[in-house]
């Protein structure tokens, strides 16, 4: 028997949290994820990304349209409310999403895969400049919280920057092994390798 279950998406769980607080529109979404930081945790640089991922809420039963408004001069609003179901189910992805590790497929680690292509001295300069950009990224994290909010509304901020930092430490390594030259490849290496080990 095939399961029912709603397709859980990152988006979707983050629209569901916003109705849980309070029925919006499309638009005062859309303003409050970034007002939050959180288009840091899923990609709504598309407008339309917030409508349609409402739109599949809404066949799915976990979203409802609550009203419809219109200012004189503006388009109409519709303001959207979460669903019994669409609580429970934002409980249910939730308590998922927490334990277990999803698979993803980030382009760094795949980037990383491919080293080979470029010299060693080009790849320790590409990454000391995605270290300048990771430290950027976390200085602007930590300025960005208002002082004295509590941390559970900062945790996924705070997690973000340990994650980079973590990777900051780790790339600065790699670093440092390719200006020692404690990592160094040549076509002759590769080859040799390939030899040995495909």
């Amino acid at each position: 028997m095939a399961s029912t279950e709603p397709r859980r998406s990152t988006l979707g769980m983050l629209l569901l949290a916003l109705l849980m607080e309070a029925p919006m529109h499309p638009y005062r979404m859309q303003q409050m994820i970034k007002e939050r930081g959180q288009d840091q945790l899923v990609n709504v640089a598309q407008r339309n990304s917030v409508y349609q991922a409402l739109d599949r809420l809404e066949r799915e039963g976990l979203a409802r349209r609550a009203s419809t408004t219109r200012e004189a001069g503006r388009p109409e609003r519709t303001v959207y409310e979460i669903t019994d179901d669409g609580s429970a189910t934002m409980r249910r992805w939730l308590a998922s999403a927490l334990p277990a590790p999803a698979r993803e497929f980030p382009e760094f680690p795949a980037a990383l895969a491919f080293l080979p292509v470029l010299p060693p001295n080009e790849v320790r300069d590409l990454l000391d400049r995605r270290v300048e950009a990771l430290t950027a990224k976390v200085v602007a994290i930590r300025e960005q919280a208002p002082p004295g909010l509590p941390r559970l509304f900062l945790i996924e901020d705070e997690y973000r920057a340990a994650m980079l930092t973590a990777e900051i430490s780790w790339l600065r390594s790699v670093v440092a092994d390719l200006e020692s030259g404690a990592l160094n490849w040549d076509l002759e290496m590769i080859r040799a390798t390939l030899e040995q080990y495909g």
